[in-house]
């Protein structure tokens, strides 16, 4: 970099504090020395975001958002644009691909315990960031206009008519119209690629600059900035860029090449990326013998269909979304990584995973006698994580933490 008032980079400087924020997100931006496996995935989230709206962007180009011409610009995409099926591909699956670099991100704030004080807002941000992209998946969901993008949105969309009082006119809103219809996919089309995408890259700059503020977490759960040297830097620490921008380039290396994998060999994921029913025009007057949502949303749909009760249902739903915004005022502990935590908190982390892959599981699937009773009892244990973790977390047994990062 060129000092201020020199060359290129100084007369920029003069006008826009380019240098500057270089080195204060980048060059020293000083991260933990013993980051591992686990913090690949916050990077891979940003170039999937990245992979999205780009391909969203030449999908747009092509695609009509009419319900007489939805499907059919589809598959004008798919057959006739220059290298539209790829496009068409790696938009579809990264979008699955967002929520499992996402969930994998979430999971090492869990362990690593992130959330924690200073950090809550960088996980608030993180889970305002979580609900946008469920509603930015939902809302592309209904776009191809196949038979399970639209009876799927018919399913999620009358959920909210259990609402008291205003269930019926708030599901009317949404929809634009009395059923699910041409109004609903034009909305959701603007919602889909203007509105939505807009706060959330909002909230990944706010997620991003919380982060920076407070400094990054890490497998020890040790804030550096309280060891630093006599010209202030963290004795723990090490410059972002070119440390950790090399190492994110091995992750994306590996990630592009499974990306790849998916999108040339198995773009449908046997009907877990792209449903069969979705290759059939919506119909109205047709209901799928099974409707079920996209992968990543069937936990929170076998919570639904595990309680009786439509409306307990649907507080039971987003009452599992909304818990994950409390976790940092639920676990009381002093101590933030598992590695040093008591067995309690293992063993509750372990049966949230089981409980949340299992309520994944049977959420894809019709809902039988026995399912529904599994999923009854998935769905104890993955508020009994919460629960649980309200309990022993304040006289938790914990293992002395070391006063610096560990290899």
């Amino acid at each position: 970099m060129s000092a201020k008032g020199n060359g290129l980079m100084g007369w920029i400087d003069a006008r826009f504090p380019l240098t500057k924020m270089v080195e204060e997100h980048l060059s020293k931006y000083y991260a933990p020395k013993n980051f591992n496996f686990w913090y690949f995935f916050g990077s891979l989230a940003l170039l999937v975001l990245v992979i999205q709206i780009v391909s969203g962007i030449f999908l747009t180009m092509f695609y009509k958002p009419d319900g007489e011409l939805a499907f059919a610009s589809v598959e004008y995409i798919m057959r006739d644009v220059d290298w539209g099926w790829l496009i068409r591909y790696i938009h579809s699956t990264g979008a699955s691909a967002f929520f499992v670099v996402v969930y994998l991100h979430m999971f090492r704030a869990m362990i690593y315990g992130s959330y924690q004080k200073p950090r809550e807002l960088i996980w608030l941000f993180g889970m305002f960031i979580f609900l946008a992209l469920m509603a930015e998946a939902f809302m592309g969901y209904l776009l191809p206009w196949g038979q399970m993008s639209y009876w799927g949105a018919q399913v999620i969309i009358s959920l909210f008519g259990a609402i008291p009082v205003v269930g019926d006119e708030l599901t009317l809103w949404i929809r634009g119209d009395y059923v699910i219809s041409d109004a609903t996919l034009n909305r959701f089309f603007a919602l889909h690629v203007v509105a939505v995408p807009i706060v959330l890259l909002m909230l990944v700059v706010m997620h991003i600059i919380a982060l920076h503020e407070v400094g990054s977490n890490n497998p020890d759960g040790i804030d550096i900035k309280k060891n630093k040297n006599e010209e202030g830097v963290p004795v723990d620490g090490i410059p972002f860029h070119p440390y950790y921008t090399v190492k994110d380039i091995v992750g994306v290396v590996v990630f592009l090449a499974l990306f790849s994998v998916v999108v040339f060999f198995m773009p449908e994921m046997n009907g877990y990326f792209l449903e069969y029913a979705n290759f059939v025009p919506a119909n109205p007057f047709k209901t799928p013998e099974h409707i079920a949502p996209v992968w990543y949303f069937t936990p929170f749909y076998a919570i639904l269909r595990a309680v009786p009760d439509k409306l307990l249902g649907v507080i039971a739903m987003f009452a599992a979304i909304i818990v994950l915004f409390v976790l940092p005022w639920l676990d009381r502990g002093k101590v933030r990584s598992i590695r040093y935590r008591s067995s309690a908190f293992k063993w509750l982390l372990v049966m949230f995973v089981i409980s949340f892959i299992g309520l994944g599981y049977l959420g894809a699937l019709p809902a039988t006698e026995g399912r529904t009773l599994f999923a009854r009892i998935f769905t104890i244990g993955y508020f009994g994580y919460f629960i649980g973790l309200w309990f022993i977390s304040k006289n938790e047994n914990t293992k002395p933490v070391p006063e610096r990062v560990t290899s």
